[in-house]
């Protein structure tokens, strides 16, 4: 959840999941710029285009304005983005490994008016959902996860209401002002502390990331130039520009020590080259859905290593999806984050764009018809270094019934990187082990499988990189 002023910057959010909310603001400013001087008092929008605003097709956000008491002026909007279990696309979970388009990821949503004068369109978003080239799998969901969607960006119009109230709307916005002032600032201060700074990161698939930091200690700029990364293409490792912007914003706000929301004036002092051929650029049709949690953790590695912050975390989500007709779930595992100056790395945490936690295992096999085996730590396997890199996991799940089995992933070719002379982290690897006990490897990140009863899925996942010599 998020507000933001009446252009559609941002000025908070919640402290969460960096990926959706560093980004929403793009979506905010896609509603306004489609819906200019028609918006009213009680719409609630409802997008998950990754070419106006979006990340990829689950995430699915609910935009609100909010006017003054006399409905005639426009103050600020809200916002809620969620991941939704499935919108359809060619496998369950809606996070096809092998997707080539857009198309075959799911229901495309781009400025839907999901609410108008308390009338919620349910026939209407029930018809959008079913009608697609790929269907979603349980529209009840989406429509219960909308209606949550909307109940939030509701919940924030009467909070902002009500500190209108308590302390007068110039007061409000006054503040709101300060606070991305304050974040400009902030980013301001520590950049005569950079310097000027590149790094070429190369990831799975002959894919790579290249970053070019140019700073401006005199007039407190940065220019942060992306030329060299390898062009957009047929797979689906493609970014929206709001995942770029996010990754950045992220990693900037990592960078101030003060306790600040996150907020669009941290990119105020900062200019972005994105080459409109590059996988950091997409057009449609262009395939997203590995863009957004899988490159854009990489984009968060190459600037981290650009400006020599910490050796690389394991630079993947491990994104896990199974499902059939009646179950569809999702889930990211958490691996080892890079050692730094002075610290080891952590074992098996989430490590920045994603920050999500997984399933208890006793809700997990009530809900679902699967065994959690084991999760457990690979202690000792994070790259060494004067400071090592954190351990990966390993977690295998069993299947009780027939199951489409997906994974989304990263670093099972290359390893994540060091610094200063440390030791890489280990790749990932993920393996099936079939109910008679045959083993079925994978070399690659991206994977589906049709598993039957008594088969298991086991995905090992990448550890950081080490840092200084030992």
């Amino acid at each position: 959840c998020a507000i933001f002023d009446k252009n559609g910057d941002l000025i908070a959010n919640a402290p969460h999941i960096p990926v959706h909310l560093g980004s929403m603001s793009q979506s905010v400013k896609s509603i306004l710029r489609q819906n200019q001087g028609t918006i009213k008092k009680g719409d609630f929008f409802v997008l998950n285009s990754p070419y106006s605003g979006g990340t990829h097709l689950p995430d699915i956000s609910v935009i609100a304005p909010v006017f003054d008491k006399t409905g005639t002026k426009l103050l600020f909007f809200t916002g809620s983005r969620g991941h939704h279990a499935d919108v359809g696309g060619t496998t369950p979970g809606s996070m096809p490994p092998y997707s080539n388009s857009i198309n075959d990821e799911g229901v495309i949503i781009d400025n839907f008016l999901l609410v108008e004068n308390n009338k919620f369109f349910e026939k209407e978003i029930i018809e959008f959902f079913k009608n697609a080239k790929h269907p979603s799998r349980n529209i009840k969901h989406n429509i219960a996860d909308l209606k949550a969607q909307v109940a939030a960006c509701k919940k924030g119009i009467q909070e902002l209401h009500r500190i209108i109230e308590q302390y007068e709307l110039y007061v409000v916005q006054a503040y709101m002002k300060f606070i991305q002032n304050n974040a400009e600032n902030s980013i301001k201060r520590i950049i005569p502390k950079l310097n000027n700074s590149s790094f070429n990161y190369g990831f799975d698939n002959d894919k790579n990331i290249k970053v070019t930091i140019n700073v401006d200690k005199i007039n407190k700029k940065i220019e942060i130039d992306f030329t060299g990364t390898s062009n957009r293409n047929s797979s689906n490792f493609n970014t929206p520009l709001a995942v770029t912007n996010a990754a950045i914003l992220y990693v900037l706000r990592t960078l101030i020590n003060d306790n600040i929301p996150l907020n669009e004036g941290c990119l105020k002092p900062i200019s972005l080259i994105i080459p409109e051929n590059s996988i950091l650029n997409p057009v449609f049709p262009n395939a997203v859905v590995a863009g957004n949690v899988e490159t854009s953790q990489n984009i968060t590695e190459t600037l981290l290593g650009a400006l020599k912050l910490c050796s690389g975390s394991q630079g993947t989500m491990n994104n896990l999806t199974f499902g059939n007709e009646n179950y569809q779930y999702y889930e990211t595992i958490a691996g080892g984050t890079g050692a730094g100056p002075g610290y080891n790395g952590t074992a098996t945490v989430q490590a920045h764009m994603t920050n999500t936690k997984i399933t208890d295992p006793e809700i997990l096999e009530s809900r679902f018809p699967v065994i959690l085996e084991y999760h457990k730590i690979r202690y000792n396997s994070g790259g060494k270094g004067k400071w090592n890199g954190g351990d990966g996991a390993v977690r295998k799940i069993k299947f009780n019934e027939k199951m489409t089995v997906s994974l989304l992933s990263s670093h099972r070719e290359i390893p994540p990187f060091a610094l200063n002379g440390g030791q890489e982290g280990e790749k990932g690897k993920n393996w099936v082990v079939k109910a008679d006990g045959e083993i079925i490897n994978n070399p690659s990140g991206c994977w589906v499988i049709e598993l039957e009863k008594g088969d298991s899925f086991i995905v090992q996942t990448p550890t950081g990189g080490g840092y200084g010599k030992k």
